[in-house]
C-alpha cells in the first residue's frame, strides 16, 4: 500500500481481493478513486426507485437494506448490507435503478462517482473482474432468499437468515457465528422472509427463547439453528479461475484465505 492515500476505501480494497488477486498498483487504483464521505441517519435513502444514480456506494459503518414496494404498498426487503458492501454496484451499468436502498441504522458512506469506477473497471481487468464476481456472488445470494420466501416454511426462512448473517458478518469481521449483533426490527425481519406479524411472532419468539435472545444480541447454538435453517446449503461461490496474468500462488493464497473463512 502506498503511502499518501486517503484510506477511506479500504474496505473495499479488502472485499474486492477476496474475489481477485489485486497487485500493489491494483490496490493503490482502488484507494484513489475520487470519493466524498457522508454521514446518514438510520431511515435516510441513498437510492430511490426510477433514480438515475451517479454515483455507487460504499458502506463504510452501519448497515443498509434494499427493498421495493408492491401495489398494494407492502415492502419486500431483497438484501441487507453491512461494512465493506459496494451497495449499488450494478448501477454503474445499469444506469436506472428498480429499487430503494436505505440505511437500517446511522452509518457513514463514501460516495464514487460512476464514472470513476466504469474507468477503474476497463483500464484494470483484475479489479474489473473482482468487480464483476461481487455481483454474481451477490447473485447467488439473492437466489437463496428466492428460495427462503419461497419454498420455506416460516421457522426456516427466520432460521436460514440468521445463518447467513452469521456467516457474512465473520468474513467482514462483525462478529463471530456464534454472537454478532444486527439491528432489525421485528417488522423488518417479517419483511425480509415474507411473513405477516401474526406468522412471523411465535417463530421468533422461539428464536429469542432458546438460539437469540434479543434481536440486537443475536447469540445462538449455530450447528442446531444451522440444520434447521438449512444453512449448510448457503455456500458463496469461491473466487473465480486464476486470470490470465495472475501468478498462481498468488491467486491460490486467496482461495484457501476465503475457503478458510467462509466453508470452515
Amino acid at each position: 500500500m502506498s503511502e499518501g492515500f486517503d484510506h477511506t476505501l479500504e474496505p473495499m480494497a479488502r472485499k474486492l481481493s477476496l474475489w481477485g488477486s489485486l497487485t500493489p498498483a491494483d490496490h493503490d487504483a482502488v484507494l484513489a478513486l475520487p470519493h466524498h464521505r457522508r454521514g446518514l441517519d438510520a431511515g435516510q435513502y441513498l437510492v430511490w426507485d426510477g433514480d438515475r444514480p451517479q454515483q455507487t456506494c460504499l458502506l463504510l459503518s452501519g448497515f443498509a437494506y434494499r427493498h421495493k414496494h408492491a401495489g398494494n404498498g407492502g415492502r419486500q426487503i431483497l438484501s441487507v448490507h453491512m461494512k465493506g458492501d459496494i451497495v449499488d454496484l450494478q448501477n454503474s451499468l445499469l444506469g436506472l435503478a428498480d429499487h430503494n436502498v436505505q440505511m437500517l441504522t446511522a452509518g457513514d458512506v463514501a460516495l464514487i462517482p460512476i464514472e470513476a469506477i466504469r474507468e477503474l473497471a476497463f483500464s484494470r481487468p483484475v479489479v474489473g473482474m473482482a468487480m464483476w464476481y461481487e455481483t454474481l456472488v451477490e447473485g447467488s445470494i439473492f437466489r437463496e432468499w428466492v428460495l427462503n420466501i419461497g419454498r420455506r416454511d416460516a421457522r426456516t426462512r427466520i432460521a436460514h437468515l440468521l445463518c447467513e448473517f452469521a456467516m457474512r458478518l465473520e468474513v467482514a469481521d462483525l462478529g463471530e457465528q456464534t454472537r454478532y449483533e444486527l439491528p432489525i426490527t421485528q417488522e423488518q425481519l417479517a419483511d425480509a422472509v415474507a411473513l405477516t406479524p401474526v406468522q412471523r411472532q411465535p417463530h421468533a419468539d422461539e428464536a429469542r427463547a432458546g438460539k437469540a435472545h434479543h434481536p440486537l444480541q443475536a447469540r445462538h447454538r449455530h450447528r442446531g439453528l444451522e440444520a434447521i435453517g438449512e444453512g449448510r446449503r448457503f455456500r458463496p461461490p469461491l473466487p473465480p479461475p486464476r486470470p490470465p496474468g495472475i501468478r498462481q500462488a498468488d491467486h491460490r493464497g486467496i482461495r484457501e484465505r476465503f475457503s478458510r473463512r467462509l466453508i470452515g
